[in-house]
């Protein structure tokens, strides 16, 4: 939208207001040697009464066209004949240069209303000649792609001048080749895609496209009516008789069917029941044959089970005692390697208590200071101990601790 205002603002400066200044310059230019001062206010009067009226004229006939939704908008430019079809947003339109026409892109139904009735002004003929009238909707839009082309050949009224004469030249021949009968019940759907064969050609050629066709009611002479509803109701009747002799022979032969099929189960059943008892006999033989070998064996295979289960409890019992010896004495072997392992360890803690005393009692022996320090860290944790030899005579306490003068003369002589 902006880029064609700004297409428009520059095409009316380049076309309108440039044009305007330089025709007042020339103007005021040629008539400021003859007129003097009292000429070059005229041209600029008439310069400004120009002006005002080409922005008049473009306030009351503003040079914009808006295309509405459903709708194709073609300008046509009149100097070169082009044309362009838009079907969004705003078109430049000049006036006296540009001519726009809009076209409706909905379906548009056209329906031959004097052809509607068989009393009407335009009914169709049969082929008996008899007159009847069919309710037809043709169903048609433009066609967008070609719109452009086609619109200078467009008239305004295009039901009326284009449509009409097309469908009229298609049904009237169209309906001359069927019987009445034929058009009213048998041939319908048949007919109607007749009518979208032929006429969706004719009007692609006038530059629209055929959206359906629908043949509604069809009205039929009076007494034509009359007739055929008598000739419908005599066919409904035997129609009706013939399906219900159909009924009666199908019901007959429905009775004969299930006879025979009643008969044909009762012998099969009867066949059956004797083949069934036959076959229990036999299976009730031949049972008694395997029943007397199964029991000998189930006889047999419970002693052995017996064995198998008195040898099996042997096994477990004397399996439970080995057992139960085993853990015995795995039981006094690992008492006897705790008694072992507890005597190795108090040996093992009573030498290192042993050597630890011994160092301690060395160790005091040396420093006999060391019971002191320790007594008086038993007493309480906010007391610290230094430990110091002892001074000489008539020393400090702490000298050996910070160095005498004498010592400190003696490595600084």
């Amino acid at each position: 939208m902006s880029s064609r205002l700004e297409a428009l603002l520059k095409f009316v400066q380049q076309a309108l207001i440039e044009p305007l200044g330089r025709l007042a310059v020339a103007i005021g230019h040629a008539l400021r040697g003859s007129y003097g001062i009292a000429a070059r206010r005229r041209g600029r009067v008439a310069a400004a009464v120009l002006l005002g009226l080409l922005v008049y004229g473009l306030y009351t006939h503003p040079p914009m066209a808006s295309i509405h939704r459903g709708e194709v908008l073609v300008r046509t430019n009149a100097l070169d004949g082009t044309a362009s079809a838009y079907s969004a947003g705003t078109v430049l339109v000049l006036p006296a240069i540009h001519q726009v026409r809009r076209y409706s892109t909905r379906d548009q139904v056209y329906r031959p209303v004097e052809s509607a009735s068989a009393t009407g002004t335009a009914p169709f003929q049969s082929v008996e000649g008899l007159s009847l009238g069919v309710d037809l909707a043709v169903r048609w839009t433009v066609d967008p792609s070609r719109l452009a082309q086609m619109s200078k050949e467009f008239p305004d009224d295009m039901n009326g001048d284009l449509v009409r004469p097309a469908v009229q030249g298609v049904i009237f021949p169209l309906f001359a080749r069927y019987t009445v009968r034929e058009i009213f019940s048998s041939r319908r759907a048949e007919i109607q895609q007749e009518l979208i064969t032929e006429l969706k050609p004719k009007l692609a050629a006038l530059g629209l496209v055929l959206r359906g066709v629908d043949m509604g009611k069809v009205d039929l002479p009076r007494d034509y009516r009359a007739g055929m509803d008598r000739l419908l109701a005599e066919e409904l009747e035997t129609e009706k008789v013939g399906y219900t002799l159909q009924l009666k022979e199908a019901q007959v032969k429905q009775m004969q069917l299930e006879a025979e099929a009643d008969k044909v189960r009762r012998q099969t059943a009867a066949e059956a029941a004797s083949v069934e008892q036959v076959i229990a006999a036999r299976a009730q033989e031949e049972t008694m044959k395997h029943i007397l070998p199964f029991k000998q064996k189930q006889i047999e295979q419970r002693k052995l089970e017996a064995e198998a289960d008195k040898v099996a409890r042997i096994r477990t019992a004397e399996g439970s005692a080995e057992a139960r010896r085993i853990e015995a004495k795995g039981e006094a072997d690992s008492r006897q390697k705790l008694a072992d392992a507890e005597a190795y360890r108090l040996e093992l803690v009573g030498k290192a208590n042993a050597g630890q005393m011994e160092r301690e009692g060395a160790l005091i022996a040396h420093y006999p200071l060391l019971i002191q320090k320790t007594l008086a860290d038993k007493l309480s944790d906010k007391v610290q101990v230094i430990i110091a030899p002892t001074p000489a005579a008539g020393r400090f306490i702490g000298s050996n601790l910070i160095g005498s003068q004498d010592a400190a003369e003696a490595e600084h002589p």
